[in-house]
């Protein structure tokens, strides 16, 4: 069995490269080619959980899960908010082929899907993004959506002006953009084409009533049933796309809240981007439609970018061999 850390991850894993696995993995999502259940959670302490998402991968014939654990309060103490492994099994035999470090794929993976959703929903001409939050996704979507989109300014904004501020001095000397911090949530989005939502919010930070006709919106940040980032106004105005109708339905909070308000109806998911990849359903259809993509974070997209590094790592050697 090889043991990939996380610096051998972030090395094989470019995020160009991840949106094409994430991609692809969608895609056979919506084919039936790739499958899983709903996630497993054990509440802790506080708002802390351990995750449990098993999937399997038919076409490339692995199964797997990863094992997480989600601390929120981790955010500013120097220790992530997601922490975890990814296993590989060869579905033919049974026999375990890897340990992948979970948070960096988790970091990668996440803002690879939002880029996808990105291409398939945002206006081309877009060039103004807003990122809520200053995370490793608020970094992770800050890049993804520079892959996708011709962006020449970004605004950040953190509940916190100085992380805001950090973020912003630290982004402008990589990326080749504008990158300024917000004083508020509605100076970070008034004018924003693209909004991406990385927080740890439990309410809603984001209200529909700040939001440009035309702009489209990663939520990646509530992912239990009684959270969300969104107010109810914004989701019931904008056209809702997730990345899978199952989990959504049971766990997205941003779904869920607004419906028992009676404010939308179970038919408000547009549906999956899996579905937007194969054409089978539609897309934006005029520029001044808000867009929504809902991420919760799927097994199959973990096991598809561990098993991208598996074989990545073996042609390259790198990894750890053991006996197991």
């Amino acid at each position: 069995m090889l043991i990939i850390n996380g610096k051998e991850v972030t090395e094989i894993l470019t995020m160009e490269s991840c949106i094409a696995v994430m991609e692809t993995v969608h895609a056979d999502l919506s084919e039936g080619e790739a499958v899983q259940s709903l996630r497993q959670v054990l509440p802790l302490e506080e708002r802390n959980v351990l995750g449990l998402m098993p999937g399997y991968l038919r076409r490339e014939g692995i199964a797997g899960a990863k094992i997480i654990s989600v601390f929120p309060g981790n955010h500013g103490s120097g220790l992530p908010s997601h922490q975890g492994m990814v296993s590989l099994f060869d579905a033919a035999t049974g026999v375990p082929l890897a340990m992948v470090d979970g948070q960096s794929i988790t970091a990668i993976r996440t803002a690879a899907v939002s880029a996808a959703a990105t291409k398939l929903l945002a206006r081309e001409e877009a060039e103004s993004l807003a990122v809520l939050g200053t995370g490793e996704q608020a970094r992770s979507h800050l890049e993804a959506m520079l892959q996708v989109r011709g962006i020449k300014r970004a605004k950040v904004w953190s509940r916190t002006p100085g992380k805001a501020r950090a973020f912003a001095d630290a982004m402008s000397s990589r990326w080749n953009a504008e990158i300024t911090a917000a004083l508020s949530v509605q100076d970070a989005v008034t004018d924003a084409d693209i909004i991406c939502t990385a927080t740890a919010a439990g309410e809603p930070v984001l209200h529909g009533a700040w939001v440009k006709p035309g702009a489209h919106i990663n939520a990646i940040g509530a992912c239990r049933a009684h959270e969300r980032e969104l107010d109810t106004a914004l989701v019931a105005g904008a056209r809702l796309y997730v990345d899978r109708l199952e989990s959504a339905v049971h766990e997205a909070g941003d779904y869920l809240i607004p419906l028992s308000e009676g404010a939308i109806t179970a038919d408000h998911i547009i549906g999956e981007i899996g579905g937007l990849l194969k054409g089978r359903i539609p897309g934006r259809g005029s520029g001044n439609e808000i867009t929504l993509f809902k991420g919760l974070g799927l097994a199959v997209q973990d096991l598809a970018a561990a098993f991208y590094i598996y074989k990545q790592a073996v042609a390259l050697h790198k990894g750890v061999e053991i006996s197991f």
